[in-house]
């Protein structure tokens, strides 16, 4: 085990969430490692002083009618609101006989996979949840989806591009199982989610941000790809551009 892979468990190591095959790994690490011993002392050094600390802050109550004031007055439908409500729906029902309605809820499908996409991603930053295979080696982590899903994403290695591959683990979006290849760019993780499309048609990049992630996605050889990250806008499309290029070349 590397330092670089130390580093991202020793939070789940302190808090008792780590697995014994990864916990052993972790401390026969430290055990020769000065570095790490001394960041894991430093981490567990900074709990305690958190745990012992009284951090909670009652909020004043001007605060609260500050923030009561600011929000706005709710008032009862009057009747040309009502009949609003009603021409819409009458609207809507047109639009849906013409089929046309399917183009808004492609639309909002699209809005709200990415919202899964994001939310996947938070959970994998808890302690623990980032990784089902934990290696920087393409050829442990790509074989390691084989037989879980119906078709393996491509892994390719980026580290001399600048972005250190750490493992892959399996996720749920839109109630399906996808693959996660996971990286990292100094202290930034970045999430590759891919799943399969019935589309063999390219789509190329293109940017997101959702609560303040950025979001990279683009569909290539029956693939959908969701790059997820707080890495910088410019940085996470320099990513999604290289592992493309790499990916291509190492397709048969």
């Amino acid at each position: 085990m590397t330092c670089e892979e130390t580093e991202i468990l020793l939070h789940a190591l302190i808090d008792d969430e780590l697995d014994a095959g990864h916990a052993r790994a972790v401390e026969d690490h430290i055990a020769g490692c000065p570095r790490c011993a001394a960041q894991l002392l430093a981490y567990r050094e900074m709990s305690k002083t958190v745990a012992g600390a009284d951090l909670r802050y009652p909020a004043p109550p001007e605060l609260r009618r500050r923030i009561e004031a600011s929000l706005p007055k709710t008032q009862a439908p009057n009747r040309r609101a009502v009949l609003r409500g009603f021409a819409m729906g009458s609207a809507v029902s047109a639009i849906a006989a013409t089929g046309l309605i399917a183009i808004v809820l492609r639309a909002d499908d699209e809005q709200r996979i990415m919202s899964e996409v994001v939310s996947a991603h938070l959970r994998s930053l808890q302690a623990g949840h980032l990784t089902d295979v934990l290696s920087t080696d393409q050829h442990t982590v790509k074989p390691w989806f084989s037989g879980k899903l119906d078709v393996a994403p491509p892994v390719v290695d980026l580290t001399a591009q600048g972005f250190t591959l750490i493992g892959g683990r399996l996720d749920y979006v839109d109630t399906r199982p996808i693959g996660a290849i996971i990286y990292r760019r100094r202290s930034h993780v970045i999430n590759l989610f891919v799943a399969q499309t019935a589309s063999a048609q390219r789509h190329p990049a293109k940017p997101e941000t959702i609560q303040g992630f950025n979001i990279r996605r683009w569909s290539e050889r029956g693939l959908n790809y969701w790059a997820v990250s707080d890495l910088a806008a410019d940085e996470l499309a320099e990513f999604a551009d290289k592992f493309e290029a790499a990916s291509r070349t190492a397709a048969p």
